[in-house]
């Protein structure tokens, strides 16, 4: 069997073999693919049901760090259980998009407000470029314009590796007073680094796409497309972010 990687930690062959071996499956409750979409299109929902509830309570003059608090960490928890707990994962994939929802919808409302004149529509604007890029990547995969091939999962996965080593230095320097400009600058390099970042987030898509089909044709167990849906939701919101990012320091040119 070809070996595979994805950029997305919560994504990869090891993890749908494992399950495979673990559990006897037959037809009847083998992952599918359409059952994993179905699945990330529920989970995709309840974000946008907390998110909504996030949102109005910052525009109602609420204390919303505690939201963002608690959805920020209280998802990596979840997420980091459910990398090892697998078979939890039609539980505790809800839970994630949940608390995920908390924290997007939070801080959604502050780029809203912060924003507002110098680009009006800024979430919008991402939430719809977000969408635009996501169905791009699907159909560039679909149609194999893109393929996941070895070389091109290697050097996805090596450039996320990175960016979330130096995403983790530039959080630990900020405990002591350092930051680092163009993170949240709108210089040139700044924009140039966040443009770099949404193309990898997007390419990210494709590497997930390719494990869910890849996870289908392994035959690993039902409960896979939750833990699959799971992982794509991961991606779509680092993609939001990132597409957020980008937006304002565009804006502050």
């Amino acid at each position: 069997m070809e070996l595979f990687k994805s950029g997305n930690p919560t994504l990869s062959e090891k993890r749908f073999k494992d399950t495979v071996l673990a559990d006897v499956v037959t037809h009847e409750n083998a992952m599918t693919v359409r059952g994993t979409l179905q699945k990330f299109g529920f989970l995709f929902l309840m974000v946008m049901g907390t998110a909504f509830y996030s949102w109005k309570e910052f525009a109602g003059g609420g204390n919303v760090q505690p939201l963002i608090y608690i959805g920020a960490f209280g998802g990596l928890v979840v997420a980091i259980v459910l990398m090892f707990k697998k078979e939890w994962s039609p539980y505790l994939a809800p839970a994630y998009a949940l608390l995920e929802g908390l924290f997007v919808g939070a801080i959604s409302a502050y780029y809203n407000f912060a924003f507002a004149e110098k680009a009006p529509g800024i979430v919008i604007n991402a939430v719809g470029l977000t969408f635009g890029t996501a169905i791009g990547m699907y159909l560039l995969y679909s149609f194999r314009i893109i393929k996941a091939t070895e070389k091109f999962k290697a050097i996805i996965f090596t450039a996320t590796a990175g960016i979330a080593i130096f995403y983790l230095i530039a959080w630990v320097l900020s405990f002591f007073g350092i930051s680092i400009p163009f993170l949240h600058e709108g210089s040139a390099l700044g924009i140039g680094f966040s443009v770099f970042v949404v193309a990898l987030a997007a390419l990210n898509l494709i590497l997930d796409f390719d494990m869910i089909e890849r996870g289908a044709e392994l035959g690993a167990p039902k409960y896979m497309e939750w833990y699959g849906a799971f992982g794509l939701l991961v991606t779509i919101v680092w993609l939001y972010l990132e597409i957020l990012r980008l937006l304002s320091k565009i804006s502050k040119r």
